[in-house]
């Protein structure tokens, strides 16, 4: 691969990640295009090109992704089967990198698992790119795994803390070190990939702002707040047991279910610390979590 990447297109650019992308991407001083459905009615920031494509139609998405250097997907789980049109037409259209939506847990590490089976769309979307990567050299790719969403999480209370009742549900112990990151902390990651294309060329990353605990999260809330939280404990093992229950019947709402067992399983082992955090690579720092966590309980 030779050359700067400067011009990047960001699929999923109006969601929640994507937004954030978008913002950091644009700070770092490269010009962003956001591709959106026809029938979009988003909105983006004045320095954003916008081009309207048909994500089924590889002719759409060559036709858009001339000119561009790199692509930054960012859709949902349950849209990442639809990347494979993406990938085709961004080799015809000589795009230097892809960035895949790996965003979330390491699915280079989820074989004969339940939320792996979920996860199998995403497996074999990067296992597509590093064929067409293989046989295209030119054609580079990188991918990112964050670990949680944490301050969305956060936000919209699938971190498992309501700060409205001043509750928590905590799972096993709550002593398991979790991968987390925050979405512009991402976004960073993305901007520092983009800016490093030999360095982070056809590498996998794991990145985490901080790698917390629930009872360290507990903790924070408690002292911000001055007050004891109602506290209700609950089992990994359980939740695993519905999730499974609900994928026999083919219902993809197993998910949270079975992340949870993922992550917060009492010697689960997915923190990202030391060496394993690509942050020292990419020239990022680590964040602050009662920085966050007090943010988020005044907000």
């Amino acid at each position: 691969m030779s050359g700067s990447i400067k011009n990047v297109a960001v699929i999923g650019a109006s969601g929640n990640l994507g937004k954030e992308v978008v913002k950091e991407l644009l700070k770092a001083g490269f010009k962003v295009t956001a591709f959106t459905r026809e029938n979009s009615t988003a909105t983006f920031p004045p320095d954003v090109v916008v081009k309207k494509v048909d994500y089924q139609s590889v002719e759409s998405l060559t036709a858009a992704l001339e000119g561009q250097d790199a692509v930054v997907s960012t859709i949902a789980t349950v849209a990442v089967g639809g990347q494979t049109p993406l990938v085709d037409a961004a080799i015809a259209a000589k795009v230097k990198r892809f960035i895949p939506s790996e965003f979330g847990i390491n699915t280079r590490k989820i074989d004969n698992t339940g939320i792996g089976a979920i996860l199998q769309t995403k497996v074999k979307t990067l296992d597509y790119i590093i064929e067409k990567s293989k046989e295209n050299p030119w054609f580079t790719w990188t991918g990112i795994s964050s670990g949680i969403f944490f301050d969305w999480g956060l936000k919209f209370g699938t971190a498992g803390f309501n700060k409205d009742t001043k509750s928590a549900i905590i799972f096993d112990s709550g002593n398991e070190p979790v991968q987390a990151s925050n979405l512009p902390f991402i976004g960073k990651a993305i901007a520092a990939v983009l800016s490093q294309p030999e360095k982070t060329a056809n590498q996998y990353f794991t990145i985490a702002s901080f790698n917390p605990s629930q009872n360290q999260i507990l903790e924070i809330v408690e002292a911000e707040t001055g007050e004891k939280w109602n506290v209700e404990h609950a089992s990994t093992a359980e939740q695993e047991k519905i999730g499974l229950e609900k994928l026999s019947k083919g219902d993809f709402s197993a998910f949270p279910n079975l992340l949870r067992r993922h992550i917060y399983a009492d010697g689960a082992g997915h923190a990202v610390k030391g060496a394993d955090n690509a942050i020292g690579i990419l020239g990022i720092e680590e964040q602050d979590l009662a920085v966050t966590v007090k943010g988020w309980l005044h907000s």
